[in-house]
């Protein structure tokens, strides 16, 4: 028995409080193995095992309703555009998907993954970083090897090798990368020159993925798709060095990140009647640029986060969904989800249950290019 004052009260009554109400949601349970080695089984048995793996499979989930949602799931009503009306509009309508990613996935084996999806057109805006943008380059021209995070810093210096956690990138492959970056900004020089081209981050790769020519290539496939890709911070990596050496050998090439900014954000404001959709690998830049897009438009309608940042800093890189919602980058009503784990891990898995497992591509004529501006060059947004 035991003594909570003057009162005895059983043990089994003081740890035991009597349930009241029995929970509505589904029953905690994992894949049984004894079904056998089932991708599909076992990925849809993530969503009732708890912890991340719930979380994971509510990404799935979220994920899915980005890419089967149709303009035809909504009702028309007497505040309907007269040109979306139409029923083969309205049911070959589909969401608007920005892909955001940090240099070290290209780096990585998830470099095949996003190629995948650019190649396929599944998505539509791609965010990266200048690492982002290189890496996928120089993978061209020469390998990345795996390597160990335990190798020393020192060593590998003396070896001409850089490490990328565990992976090893020979300084050779920069070398290659010069050599073919140099005579394409001597280019664009003469063109910004003598046909008063103004470059902007989003022309510079697209033009690389031209002349990159390279199957292997995410850009190559962004460039034939006509896919537009930003990187706000286009000097921060080794096309930043190509272009400092560049501006001492033949000074005066311009790159705006000012037509770029306005050229994201219109994006986002366009979209309409679509609804867009946010898929983000890690934080920092790509990650805060899509969801800054998306407040132009009150805010994303699908979001899911894959990163091992915490929020406890406030950096924007760890910000729950939340916090997105607070600032209108996010809208009141999505269903946003985080998931705290490694994308390399991850985003292959998202994939197979996903684009891989539920992606229907549209018919030729009815696929939608990005919209130009008006003969001003100024949209008129609307905002809902």
């Amino acid at each position: 028995m035991a003594q909570h004052g003057c009162v005895d009260i059983p043990a089994a009554q003081a740890v035991l409080v009597p349930t009241e109400t029995i929970p509505e949601t589904p029953v905690v349970r994992g894949y049984d193995f004894a079904n056998g080695r089932d991708l599909d089984g076992i990925m849809d048995a993530m969503l009732t095992t708890g912890f991340q793996a719930t979380s994971f499979g509510q990404a799935i989930q979220e994920v899915n309703r980005m890419i089967n949602w149709r303009l035809s799931d909504e009702p028309v009503g007497p505040g309907t555009d007269p040109d979306h009306v139409d029923p083969e509009f309205r049911a070959s309508t589909r969401a608007m998907i920005f892909l955001g990613f940090t240099s070290n996935l290209t780096s990585a084996g998830v470099r095949e993954h996003i190629r995948y999806l650019v190649q396929n057109r599944m998505v539509d805006v791609l965010v990266t970083t200048a690492g982002g943008i290189e890496e996928d380059f120089i993978k061209c021209m020469g390998h990345t090897y795996l390597g160990d995070f335990q190798l020393k810093g020192a060593e590998l210096r003396m070896k001409g090798l850089n490490r990328i956690g565990n992976m090893l990138v020979p300084n050779s492959n920069y070398c290659k990368f010069e050599d073919w970056i140099i005579p394409i900004l001597d280019a664009m020089l003469k063109e910004q020159q003598e046909q008063g081209v103004n470059w902007t981050p989003s022309k510079l790769i697209d033009r690389l993925g031209k002349e990159i020519n390279h199957p292997d290539s995410i850009y190559y496939w962004a460039h034939k798709n006509g896919i537009p890709v930003f990187c706000p911070a286009i000097t921060d990596g080794s096309i930043g060095d190509m272009l400092f050496f560049h501006s001492y050998k033949s000074p005066g090439l311009r790159v705006d990140v000012v037509e770029d900014i306005r050229r994201i954000n219109d994006l986002a404001m366009r979209a309409t009647p679509r609804k867009t959709g946010m898929i983000i690998l890690g934080g920092g830049v790509p990650k805060h640029h899509i969801c800054n897009a998306n407040l132009m438009r009150n805010g994303a309608d699908f979001a899911v986060y894959l990163n091992t940042a915490q929020e406890f800093d406030g950096s924007d890189s760890g910000a729950r969904p939340d916090e997105a919602v607070s600032w209108g980058k996010i809208r009141i009503d999505a269903k946003p989800v985080k998931v705290c784990g490694d994308a390399t891990i991850l985003f292959p898995l998202l994939i197979s249950q996903t684009f891989a497992r539920h992606w229907r591509p549209l018919e030729p004529s009815q696929k939608k290019e990005e919209p130009s501006s008006g003969s001003d060059g100024v949209f008129k947004a609307t905002f809902d």
